[in-house]
């Protein structure tokens, strides 16, 4: 089965073929609704993204945050926001006065597919994936956003190779759990499979 991926990032897309094989990057800009919760946003995108694209074929769309915990899960689902207005430095610059500067990645996968016994005619599942870590200065010269802040297991994610870090992605463990999800199901759209 192809899967639709909603992204404009190759990167993503990249990484999605790891797990799940033939994957096809779609590149449509949803709406990004205001939320504390990525489920809630990525299953937003989801319908919105197949209902635009035909309302056929199954898509995939992910959303994803960096959740310091003394801050009250901030940036948590608004990290690109913040990222773009206030800055990385900045953020390492809050979490540096905490005691507590644990924080984990999250990322929520939402896949959408027609199913005439869901709500609205589309059914939507959300797959979830985390890597704790701790917000610590700024180190490294690879990777990208809050990378050189991220320390997991002694290294920042900018001081690891792309496959180290992809090892041990919050976006590689939610599409293992998708990709077993797909395994399992029956062909409830035959068409898609």
């Amino acid at each position: 089965m192809s899967v639709r991926f909603v992204t404009g990032n190759e990167g993503k897309v990249r990484e999605a073929r790891e797990y799940l094989g033939d994957v096809e990057q779609v590149d449509y800009d949803y709406t990004e609704i205001q939320s504390d919760d990525l489920r809630d946003v990525a299953a937003h995108g989801a319908r919105e993204a197949f209902a635009e694209l035909g309302g056929t074929e199954p898509v995939l769309v992910d959303d994803a945050g960096l959740f310091v915990e003394a801050l009250g899960g901030f940036p948590g689902p608004y990290s690109a926001y913040v990222e773009d207005t206030v800055g990385v430095e900045r953020v390492w610059r809050l979490a540096a006065e905490e005691d507590d500067r644990r924080a984990y990645f999250r990322t929520v996968l939402a896949y959408a597919e027609r199913d005439d016994d869901a709500e609205g005619g589309v059914r939507v599942e959300t797959f979830e994936g985390r890597v704790p870590g701790t917000i610590v200065a700024p180190r490294g010269d690879g990777g990208f956003g809050y990378d050189p802040i991220f320390e997991h297991d002694g290294q920042t994610l900018a001081e690891m190779s792309t496959a180290e870090k992809n090892a041990i992605s919050h976006r590689g463990r939610a599409l293992s759990k998708f990709a077993a999800w797909l395994d399992d199901e029956p062909a409830q759209t035959e068409g898609a499979r």
